[in-house]
């Protein structure tokens, strides 16, 4: 009990680091709430976010709640990870280099009971980040008109989860967190012919909670074979935020400016969200998966300026997919003779859709492949811990919009320690 008390400890002095963190310097993350994070931890991330069905006793699957379950009797699981990524931003054959990241999570999993297994941890929900400019020459007269966009913030939950093995092929789980966080975005427009400086000011703060229920099937096929079935469910709901617009039109000749905010109660919301997964698993050795989650943004509306009024609009948002597969392979794990029979090697890719509108047009396309191995700790004192090391290569695009394309590194350790057996004296 006193460690994992001190695991709680841990975790609640690194949630003000984990919030800190943009996590992006994507143009992109903009819109909505920002860009969805990456739920998964270290062992998901070297197969592209792949988890819905996995279940395995040494692993903390955040993806599905009812994994929960499998842990073994005496493990305590803590997984910590962190990333870091590099963005080429090409427009109209322009190219520019951005770099973000920092640290990523923090998860940890026990066995409550026999069959119920409880998680708990800390996570980025979406990130909002970037800081970049544009210039527009008028075409009746020699005016510039510059316009600066910078933001920073996002969203984090804190949460604890627990998972049940109702019968034997049957496991149930849930999430139950604290989302919360903020966003403050600016765009500043100023004119070459003129004195006045507009600027427009969007900040919301949000403290709200997050519900998600997961569910497994597995079922057998052979000796050494078997197939799971995952799916999850979170429910949308009203994050009760009051987004706030201020318009602030300076006039540096005279330092003399004029502000008009604008409030809108209850005007944030989250989408519900539908997650199916298939999981395959071959003996000890290999594994693979696929996934498919739906969001329903499409039906949530989305505080708008328009000019004269900050509202609720219809048609900015959209339903967004996505379609991630991957899979993992151990060479030998039984074997007691050298440290690369035990080594992971994870394979997967992806492809998903934007839940956004950029202009009436749809946002951009994302596709990417991921690459990652599961290296074993062996030592004196350990020999069940494992540290993740993953890249990803993802490529963002639309039609007359800025293409990116981000390689990123992520690292995880995770350590899986006897915490919970008993000794025995003869």
């Amino acid at each position: 009990m006193n460690k994992f008390l001190c695991c709680l400890g841990f975790m609640a002095m690194t949630t003000t680091n984990i919030d800190a963190q943009s996590g992006t310097d994507s143009p992109y993350s903009q819109f909505g709430l920002g860009d969805i994070a990456d739920q998964g931890v270290g062992f998901n991330k070297g197969m592209s976010g792949v988890g819905l069905a996995f279940r395995k006793g040494n692993e903390a699957n955040t993806l599905n709640p009812a994994s929960y379950s499998a842990v073994d009797s005496i493990t305590m699981i803590f997984d910590a990870g962190l990333s870091g990524q590099i963005t080429n931003y090409e427009d109209n054959g322009k190219k520019v280099n951005g770099k973000s990241g920092g640290f990523d999570y923090v998860v940890g999993l026990f066995r409550l009971f026999k069959n119920v297994g409880v998680s708990f941890g800390i996570q980025p929900y979406s990130n909002i980040g970037y800081n970049y400019s544009t210039k527009t020459q008028l075409a009746s007269e020699s005016t510039t008109v510059a316009t600066s966009y910078k933001a920073d913030g996002g969203l984090s939950k804190l949460f604890v989860g627990m998972g049940w093995r109702v019968a034997k092929p049957l496991s149930v789980g849930f999430n139950v967190a604290y989302l919360w966080g903020d966003y403050d975005k600016n765009i500043t427009t100023a004119s070459s012919s003129a004195i006045n400086t507009l600027s427009k000011r969007y900040t919301a703060d949000i403290s709200s909670y997050l519900l998600e229920f997961g569910l497994q099937y597995e079922q057998p096929i052979g000796k050494n074979d078997k197939l799971t079935l995952g799916a999850t469910y979170s429910p949308g709901h009203n994050l009760h935020a009051d987004p706030l617009c201020q318009i602030v039109n300076k006039n540096s000749s005279i330092s003399k400016a004029d502000t008009a905010s604008f409030k809108i109660a209850d005007g944030l919301s989250l989408p519900s969200t539908i997650g199916v997964g298939l999981g395959y698993q071959h003996s000890l050795n290999l594994r693979v998966g696929a996934d498919f989650q739906l969001q329903k943004w499409g039906k949530i509306d989305y505080p708008d300026y328009s000019g004269s009024s900050y509202v609720l609009k219809s048609g900015l948002l959209k339903d967004s997919y996505k379609v991630n597969v991957g899979g993992e392979w151990i060479p030998n794990p039984l074997s007691t003779r050298s440290v690369l029979h035990h080594v992971r090697y994870r394979v997967g890719a992806g492809y998903s859709t934007p839940y956004y509108y950029i202009g009436g047009q749809e946002g951009p396309k994302e596709y990417h492949v991921s690459v990652g191995l599961g290296i074993p700790i062996l030592n004196a004192y350990n020999n069940r811990s494992v540290l993740n090391i993953s890249g990803q290569w993802q490529r963002r695009s639309a039609d007359n919009l800025i293409t990116e394309n981000v390689f990123r590194l992520n690292i995880g350790l995770t350590f899986n320690e006897r915490w919970f057996s008993k000794w025995k004296v003869e």
